[in-house]
């Protein structure tokens, strides 16, 4: 199927802006759609297919248009939760980590968990690998999910259903108290960490491409990912 901005477009009657208006609006931000696509891909391509996932992208993207009004300097970032969070909660209905591998990842952090409270440290791959019998390949793919569940976890947290949509049925005081939070988080990652947060939302990188920009391996990267999630979700449910 043949994805366009005309297809999306005449999918429902336009809210506050003609067909013509929304199309233009939906092709100048093809792009920022693009871009997300393109990061959210490589993490979920075993249960969607990149030209699915353009479709649910551009369907929230019309939904930003259509919620936001016309755009200013402001809509591309709130355009970009709301398109990562239509992909994200398709790829949720699909249940795209497999039962059989989400217990297979749930024996591994438990296995590992173990085998740090035996050494007093952190295990390295040679030790894991030695102790669970596991291949530096299957070692990856559940590095590879576990960082993928770390962003997504980061992603319910950032989007704008609790960072925009909710906080405005909220007093002004909780708004404020739900900022500093969100500051506090960010200023207590490291820089690396703090490097990583701003290529993957603000540059729209995926985790190869990150990998690449730090020079460091795509299993590195996951598990930093996975130590900025639960850094930032200390401050809200410590």
């Amino acid at each position: 199927m043949q994805t366009t901005a005309r297809n999306i477009v005449d999918i429902k009657a336009p809210v506050s802006m003609s067909s013509q208006e929304e199309g233009q609006y939906l092709q100048c931000y093809l792009p920022l759609v693009k871009r997300i696509v393109n990061q959210l891909a490589y993490q979920a391509n075993s249960v969607m297919d990149r030209q699915d996932m353009e479709q649910i992208a551009l369907m929230g993207l019309l939904e930003s248009l259509r919620r936001y009004g016309r755009p200013d300097e402001q809509f591309a970032a709130y355009a970009v939760h709301r398109v990562r969070g239509a992909i994200l909660d398709e790829l949720r209905q699909l249940d795209w980590r497999p039962r059989s591998l989400r217990q297979k990842t749930h024996r591994f952090n438990d296995a590992i968990r173990e085998l740090a409270k035996k050494l007093g440290k952190q295990p390295d791959f040679e030790e894991i690998s030695s102790a669970l019998g596991i291949s530096a390949k299957e070692y990856l793919e559940y590095q590879l999910l576990e960082g993928a569940r770390a962003m997504e976890s980061l992603d319910e947290l950032l989007m704008p259903e609790s960072h925009c949509d909710a906080l405005q049925s909220r007093s002004i005081e909780d708004q404020e108290v739900t900022r500093r939070m969100f500051v506090d988080a960010i200023r207590s990652l490291d820089e690396k960490e703090q490097i990583i947060l701003r290529l993957y939302y603000q540059e729209d990188m995926n985790l190869k491409e990150i990998a690449l920009v730090m020079e460091l391996t795509e299993a590195r990267i996951c598990q930093i990912n996975k130590k900025i999630s639960e850094k930032i979700r200390r401050f809200f449910y410590q």
